[in-house]
């Protein structure tokens, strides 16, 4: 079967990857085959994972609805938790309706695979989530990738009126934020629709966490579609897609993902909904946050790595005598470990050939304490 060439030739080359064996993890620690580590690899920026208002509402709404929706949205799955749910997601970021979806990953497929037709063209940002590309290569659009946040060369690939440009907010694996301001200035000068993947910039950019959007002074309406996710930021787990209430309900009858699939569970809904309240008034979490990155920023420059530029919780290291080289990263994310920190290995496919990094990820819920620590160990592990 050729699932076992595959796999050879990725061990052969050092890029295998296996389930690594996680006991628990609570927020700014995880714990692993009976040993306590910093946790810097996950994405609950904001610790909101572990909070109590999160968790008690869950409790709650465990009790009034049960564990599971039992259906699909369109059958019986909709309940009244996931109506409020969407009514206050809608109000905080400013748009017409929203429609719940287990993840990004369903919720990004569904979209594009909906929306699109073979009359249609795909621009994508050449470093956009996989999730995104993968839509792109399902779809029976054309797709054409540009150069990452290549304005330019965006616009010369562009033809009016012919489909969609889709791009991310923060970007997952490089932590740089898309150029919206360039992005919207080409959506409504070609007349095509435009989305935003803002996955890690809902709840720790803008005003009131809104997302990448506010944080560079663009409206809402600017951008056609808006995609976010819950488990980030906010702590939970399961995505949206935003936009009009005609674009909503037509996904409504034709994203398959959502019509074929369980609705979220009813505890989750209401962990998300109280998750939406907290980060509204979460100015402290983010100043906190953004604390961190200044100071672990301020140390990892002065350490024999390249740090790439990143004003985000998303902190990148290259490593190696030849940077992006993903035996080296390999090797010093196994010494992080043995040090204490636990630090994400990132290799390709998900970042390009010769680009393997340490993605470092911070939290609200990291002391000055842990950033020390994990410069430390960043300095022992290459001694």
């Amino acid at each position: 079967m050729p699932f076992n060439l595959s796999l050879a030739e990725r061990e052969a080359s050092g890029l295998r990857r296996r389930l690594p064996a996680i006991d628990r993890v609570t927020g700014r620690q995880l714990f692993s085959a009976g040993k306590c580590y910093l946790n810097f690899a996950g994405n609950d920026y904001l610790g909101l994972s572990q909070a109590p208002e999160l968790i008690n509402a869950a409790a709650a709404a465990a009790r009034e609805f049960g564990v599971g929706a039992v259906a699909s949205p369109l059958v019986v799955g909709h309940q009244s938790i996931h109506r409020q749910l969407e009514s206050e997601l809608a109000d905080w970021l400013g748009l017409e309706a929203v429609l719940l979806f287990s993840s990004g990953f369903s919720a990004n497929q569904a979209l594009i695979k909906a929306l699109l037709t073979k009359e249609h063209l795909l621009w994508q940002d050449k470093l956009n989530h996989a999730s995104l590309q993968e839509a792109g290569m399902l779809s029976p659009a054309r797709q054409l990738r540009f150069t990452h946040n290549d304005m330019a060369q965006l616009a010369a690939k562009l033809k009016p009126q012919s489909g969609l440009i889709v791009s991310e907010g923060v970007f997952s694996m490089d932590g740089d934020q898309g150029d919206w301001h360039g992005l919207t200035t080409l959506a409504e000068q070609s007349g095509n629709w435009l989305m935003i993947d803002d996955a890690h910039g809902l709840g720790v950019l803008g005003q009131q966490g809104r997302g990448t959007l506010s944080e560079q002074g663009i409206a809402a309406d600017k951008v056609h579609i808006t995609m976010g996710t819950f488990g980030k930021a906010l702590g939970v787990s399961g995505a949206f897609i935003g936009g009009s209430r005609a674009l909503i309900d037509y996904l409504h009858n034709h994203a398959r993902s959502y019509v074929y699939s369980t609705h979220l569970p009813p505890p989750q809904a209401a962990a998300i909904l109280a998750a939406v309240r907290v980060v509204q008034t979460a100015d402290d979490k983010r100043e906190q946050l953004q604390q961190r990155i200044n100071q672990f920023r301020q140390g990892a420059a002065l350490l024999p790595f390249t740090l790439l530029p990143s004003n985000t919780a998303i902190q990148p290291l290259l490593v190696g005598e030849k940077l992006g080289d993903e035996q080296s990263t390999m090797q010093i994310a196994a010494r992080l470990r043995e040090l204490g920190c636990w630090v994400g290995a990132i290799r390709p496919p998900t970042v390009p050939k010769g680009s393997a990094r340490l993605r470092i990820t911070l939290s609200a819920a990291h002391s000055k304490a842990d950033i020390t620590a994990l410069l430390t160990a960043l300095q022992q592990a290459i001694n």
